[in-house]
């Protein structure tokens, strides 16, 4: 595949582009214009020749200002030290084994960052110079990307911070001043110890979840799951913990289709949503679990989960952000990230999730499951 190049032309032609010679043999030529990242090329004069749509819009230039000029003037960079970069670099008149600047953060006039590498293009080895091709990319997907690591830091940081305050105060008495206390008082301060380590726990164990999602290496073990009686589990522990049992409503509709799924991460996704439901929603939870169709075209059948309350529901311009990273329904605690992971569960299994209001007003939540049935069962 060739780049057409891009050159300063007559009058009354268009600025940016003049037809590159063809060789036979040449896939199609591409429109530099065409091309994502920003394209500048240099020819051995150092004038540019080439400014592409991507570097005009990155650089905020005219292309049209930009041909012709030197490459300093057309492409005023700098480092982070606020030195000249093409006088610091002098592709030109530096060594002749260079062949190109790897990618770093450089500036443009008015402080903007942008990453950009180079390659010096030589008719033969330790020859002139004869152009230089400059790509420039923008940097905000990376910013973004950085400001999404700090936040988790962030994040992880603020709760780490309290259960290990907890453990360490309570531990440190306890040491200290064991003989003081009656059994009673003991066995409250090593209770929530224990509850304190446990949300450490968990918290460590959401963090492994998203490195896992983030890099594709979610693993996933199925086996036969049976939802209807792992909804029944959760509601139990809840009824148990002082929830009222009239709260709940599981409604299953059979015969569902045999289910293969990893248990774990299925428990993973129920405690997620019901929780949810319990914490920020009001009025009955509802759980319907229903055969559907398979959101794999060569499956027929699936199982799907809806959870449901009768609470206040999500705004409207929430909606796209529900299962983004610390997306938080109100302020009453959790990190923000059990959402996010049970979306990564759920895709992992091959699945779909949703999220919208429901018939009493309330946040609805909705997954399906493929089958998944392992081949030698089909």
């Amino acid at each position: 595949m060739s780049v057409a190049g891009t050159s300063t032309a007559p009058e009354g032609r268009d600025a940016r582009r003049a037809p590159a010679p063809r060789h036979a043999g040449d896939g199609p030529a591409v429109d530099p214009d065409q091309l994502p990242d920003g394209l500048v090329v240099a020819d051995e004069h150092g004038r540019v020749t080439c400014f592409n749509a991507a570097a005009a819009r990155i650089t905020a230039r005219r292309a049209a200002d930009a041909l012709g000029q030197s490459l300093e003037k057309a492409l005023p960079l700098e480092d982070l030290e606020g030195r000249r970069w093409w006088q610091l670099t002098d592709p030109y008149g530096g060594l002749a084994i260079r062949v190109r600047q790897p990618e770093r953060n450089l500036l443009l006039p008015g402080g903007r960052e942008v990453l950009v590498s180079a390659r010096y293009v030589r008719a033969e080895p330790l020859g002139p110079v004869r152009s230089v091709v400059v790509s420039l990319r923008d940097t905000e997907a990376r910013r973004r990307t950085e400001r999404s690591h700090a936040e988790l830091i962030a994040t992880v940081a603020h709760e780490l911070r309290s259960p290990l305050t907890s453990v360490k105060g309570f531990t440190a008495t306890l040491l200290a001043k064991w003989e003081r206390f009656t059994d009673d008082q003991k066995r409250l301060m090593l209770e929530t110890v224990d509850a304190d380590a446990d949300r450490v726990t968990r918290l460590i164990a959401e963090l492994l979840d998203i490195s896992r999602i983030d890099s594709g290496r979610l693993e996933v073990r199925r086996q036969p799951v049976d939802i209807g009686a792992a909804v029944s589990r959760h509601i139990q522990a809840y009824v148990a913990a002082g929830q009222r049992a009239e709260r709940f409503l599981l409604r299953i509709e059979q015969p569902l289709p045999a289910l293969w799924a990893d248990p774990d991460k299925i428990d993973q996704v129920l405690s997620n949503l019901i929780e949810n439901a319990v914490r920020h929603g009001e009025g009955t939870v509802t759980i319907d679990v229903t055969p559907t169709p398979s959101p794999r075209e060569d499956e027929e059948t699936g199982t799907s989960v809806t959870v449901s309350d009768e609470g206040p529901g999500i705004p409207e311009e929430s909606m796209n952000r529900v299962f983004t990273r610390f997306w938080r329904g109100s302020k009453r605690g959790g990190t923000g990230l059990g959402l996010y992971i049970v979306k990564g569960i759920v895709e992992a299994h091959g699945g779909t999730i949703t999220v919208g209001r429901a018939a009493g007003g309330g946040a609805e939540f909705r997954f399906t499951l493929p089958v998944a049935a392992p081949a030698y069962l089909a």
